[in-house]
């Protein structure tokens, strides 16, 4: 019998755009449909047979640490502190004694509830070294593109084109699955990444590295737009049709321990448990936290409200996203803005 493949899950980035929000809460943690992003990528890897997920965290690790440690999953949790920035194959080169000869990467900040299984087939079949997952968008320039034959063998990689040098709407989703052989070629204590450095250098030795399309729901959550996004597409994707809780409702919703009273709810969009809406008041395309009350008359569009949070009556928030236990006085208007934990206005 084989051995059952570990895992890597890459945590240790600031989340420097995503501030004020990544002040108080590491990047992984940040939620989609109140659960943090980080346990998407944890059920996909354990739902793909994996038993040993290594984490290899840097900032702010001791919340991360706090958070997972006692997360009730089906799969021995090791968390490895990075004392410096290693880069993404470096820090992977730092747990090399403990991983087995086939394993999974992944990156622990992007929302990713994918099919890992079929990926892990597609690597074994092409008897490639390193099998990287790859997903389309719509504009690549943000991302590391990449070229592949007619038979989904990688040829070449571009680092964020330029609009005149893209050739491909293939990106790298920042999963890999990867012999352990290929961790011979990453320099000890130097900081290298596998985009950059490892993955141009196994092309360079004839390596055969493989590109699979993922299956599932991947999204980047780099941007607060990316994050609020994340939530609405998880949205449609887990949601359901139908009126709940004294609310008129269209398109999907998520809503399980939800109350009110002549609202309305305009999917796609979520409501965690025990949040509360008033007499007319209105959620629409949004995301709202656990334990949130919303108030008479008051309007939200296109907006993420984090836990703890009340919205007074007579209010409209657009294109806003809210931190944890915000107070929003009676008649505010909000628009196109974040705000931190904690705030009164």
């Amino acid at each position: 019998m084989s051995e059952a493949p570990h895992a890597v899950i890459l945590a240790g980035g600031e989340g420097t755009r995503l501030r004020p929000l990544t002040n108080t809460l590491p990047k992984p943690m940040l939620p989609i449909l109140g659960i943090p992003c980080i346990q998407f990528v944890i059920d996909s890897l354990i739902s793909g047979g994996v038993e040993n997920i290594h984490l290899a965290c840097g900032y702010r690790s001791q919340d991360l640490i706090n958070s997972l440690q006692d997360l009730p999953v089906s799969a021995d949790l090791d968390f490895a502190l990075e004392e410096k920035p290693a880069g993404t194959a470096g820090a992977v080169k730092l747990l090399e004694d403990k991983l087995s000869q086939t394993f999974i990467v992944a990156s622990g900040d992007v929302l990713a509830d994918v099919d890992i299984q079929r990926l892990l087939e597609e690597h074994k079949r092409s008897g490639a070294v390193a099998t990287m997952a790859l997903t389309k968008v719509e504009n690549p320039t943000e991302f590391g593109i990449v070229g592949l034959d007619n038979e989904g063998r990688i040829v070449r990689f571009l680092e964020k084109p330029k609009p005149e040098e893209v050739f491909s709407n293939l990106i790298n989703a920042g999963i890999y699955v990867l012999d352990k052989k290929v961790l011979e070629y990453v320099p000890p204590e130097t900081k290298f990444d596998f985009s950059k450095n490892l993955f141009p250098r196994l092309l360079d030795e004839d390596y055969r590295l493989q590109g699979s399309v993922l299956q599932g729901l991947w999204k980047d959550i780099g941007r607060p737009e990316d994050l609020l996004d994340s939530n609405l597409k998880m949205a449609e994707r887990r949601g359901t049709e139908g009126n709940r809780g004294g609310a008129m409702c269209s398109g999907r919703i998520v809503a399980a321990d939800f109350s009110g009273s002549g609202c309305n709810i305009k999917g796609p969009s979520y409501l965690g448990d025990k949040v509360s809406m008033q007499n007319g008041s209105e959620v629409s395309m949004s995301a709202v936290g656990q334990k949130c009350s919303i108030g008479a008359n008051s309007f939200l569009a296109h907006t993420l409200i984090l836990e703890n949070c009340e919205i007074g009556s007579n209010c409209s928030l657009q294109n806003v996203i809210l931190g944890k236990g915000c107070r929003i006085s009676d008649g505010t208007v909000l628009k196109d803005a974040i705000i931190a934990d904690g705030s009164r206005l």
